[in-house]
């Protein structure tokens, strides 16, 4: 096994579990004690562990229930987010009735949305401007607006969505592990996502591949009830348990 690889899926075992022991990482692994301890020195280097006596346990951070604003989140992995967006925007057929999540990666969809035929519901404002300017028919749900992240959330919100039913639904997410599935940061915008999966025939998750191994505070779906649209995906645990699209 590759130091890359092998490492990766350090963290996904930490992610899933919280903590870890060195024995157990040795023995899953099949690596010896000495090179399980330097790749948890260097994941504690690179500040996405903490090192910890007799094994290592997830940051504090990975638990915070906060996230950057929406200008910040666009420009982060934007090579791989733009791919990710061209690929998903390429599933929208004339009869779609679609939802699009609030969100960066979802964002950057509608740069390449140019069939006007499909009905757009958002919640995201950035969003709902970009189609309306293309000329695409598209509904903004009414609801409290969440300023870091230009989302529509809360309850008038979430009754408002009931309404809909989709034939397609492309949400975003802050973090996927196997155990956790899709994961935000936000219980608000978790109801959003959750309910636009349940009332879509297909829902797809859009990730790029720096969500993997990854919880944040609130579950919003298991893996296996949306597909996954990321750049690469090295977990072979999650590919088992849902379809995944690399696209790069």
């Amino acid at each position: 096994m590759l130091t890359q690889e092998r490492r990766n899926k350090i963290l996904e075992i930490i992610s899933e579990k919280g903590s870890v022991a060195v024995g157990e990482l040795t023995s899953v692994l099949e690596a010896s004690e000495a090179t399980i301890r330097r790749d948890l020195l260097a994941l504690a280097n690179l500040g996405k562990i903490n090192k910890v006596h007799g094994g290592a346990t997830l940051p504090e951070h990975e638990f915070l229930n906060k996230e950057d604003n929406i200008n910040v989140k666009v420009r982060k992995n934007l090579e791989q987010k733009r791919a990710i967006a061209s690929y998903a925007a390429s599933l929208i057929n004339d009869d779609d009735y679609v939802f699009l999540d609030a969100g960066s990666t979802t964002f950057l969809m509608t740069e390449y949305i140019f069939n006007t035929k499909a009905v757009f519901v958002t919640n995201g404002i950035a969003h709902a401007q970009v189609l309306a300017q293309k000329g695409c028919r598209v509904f903004i749900l009414g609801g409290e607006l969440k300023d870091t992240t230009e989302a529509i959330i809360g309850i008038v919100a979430a009754q408002n969505l009931q309404k809909y039913n989709f034939s397609k639904a492309f949400i975003g997410t802050n973090g996927i592990t196997e155990k956790q599935g899709f994961t935000t940061t936000d219980t608000d915008e978790a109801m959003i996502k959750a309910i636009a999966g349940e009332h879509s025939f297909v829902s797809y998750v859009l990730a790029d591949s720096t969500k993997f191994g990854i919880v944040s505070a609130v579950s919003f779906k298991p893996l296996e009830s949306s597909a996954i649209i990321c750049d690469k995906c090295d977990s072979e645990e999650i590919k088992k348990k849902t379809i995944v699209k690399e696209v790069l």
